[in-house]
């Protein structure tokens, strides 16, 4: 099945320039006591610099192994990941992850979380910088006050807050989330959420995102990637989001296209490729 474009006439897919980050007929397939399992196949896609892109779909569609071959921990069975030209082959620090469920070291402060991966992915820098560094980061997502409290003493919101600011530490070019705010309280998301765009409009890195959440990518997006069940998942649609930057929440929810992408991507996955047990 040929994944379809959905486009409107004010969107714009494409930035010009060379391909940043390219998924190139990648398959995967895990061996089973009943024989080869395939996740997914002939996964082919292409993200441009600065490009904040979203992966929705059911459970078991392959979105976290897609972002795990995007990150290094996994290699596909079948086609190439490549980033600026180079097979991605394993994990480092131009790609940062942010998980659900923070990854934070329990026994370290949040600076000491921080300044762990800075000091880890930059051993020559002086330290007076890499502290700097971490209060940078730590300030940019508000967190001046609490950066010498434990992950115990933090809650939810914080400790994702502390790991995007590890996360964007070490300036990766490609930050790539897994659902980061699946277990956070819906207050506590949009406001994350807000500060992930700032940020992201600062910085513009390249972001690869999965959500279940269709209004989380209708709001953060350029595109969103809508990929068909498992096993054998391809991706099935692309949609263009067009609403221009910065991005309003109340006036995006009063824009009568952003309820027309919304049923599209409802249609998709609640109809088209609804998900039976």
């Amino acid at each position: 099945m040929t994944a379809q474009i959905l486009t409107s006439p004010k969107s714009a897919l494409a930035k010009p320039g060379d391909p940043y980050l390219e998924l190139d007929g990648i398959s995967k397939v895990y061996p089973t006591a009943n024989g080869p399992f395939t996740v997914m196949e002939d996964i082919t896609l292409t993200v441009q610099e600065g490009e904040f892109v979203c992966v929705i779909g059911h459970s078991g569609c392959g979105k976290t192994t897609l972002l795990n071959m995007v990150s290094g921990f996994a290699q596909p069975t079948t086609g190439e990941v490549r980033l600026q030209g180079q097979r991605i082959t394993r994990p480092g620090p131009d790609r940062m992850v942010v998980f659900q469920n923070y990854a934070l070291l329990p026994w370290k402060t949040a600076f000491e979380n921080v300044y762990l991966a800075v000091d880890a992915v930059q051993p020559e820098r002086p330290r007076r910088e890499k502290l700097e560094i971490v209060r940078e980061h730590l300030a940019m997502v508000g967190l001046e006050e609490a950066m010498h409290k434990k992950p115990g003493q933090l809650s939810g919101g914080m400790k994702q807050r502390v790991a995007i600011a590890r996360a964007l530490s070490i300036r990766p070019q490609v930050l790539i989330l897994d659902e980061p705010f699946g277990a956070l309280d819906a207050i506590t998301k949009e406001e994350l959420q807000e500060e992930l765009l700032k940020i992201w409009t600062e910085h513009q890195v390249t972001v690869m995102m999965i959500t279940h959440d269709i209004d989380e990518a209708l709001f953060l997006a350029d595109r969103i990637v809508m990929m068909t069940n498992g096993p054998h998942a391809r991706i099935g649609e692309i949609m263009a989001v067009p609403f221009p930057r910065p991005r309003d929440r109340a006036r995006l929810m009063e824009d009568p296209y952003y309820y027309t992408l919304r049923n599209q991507a409802l249609d998709f996955l609640y109809s088209r490729y609804a998900h039976h047990e």
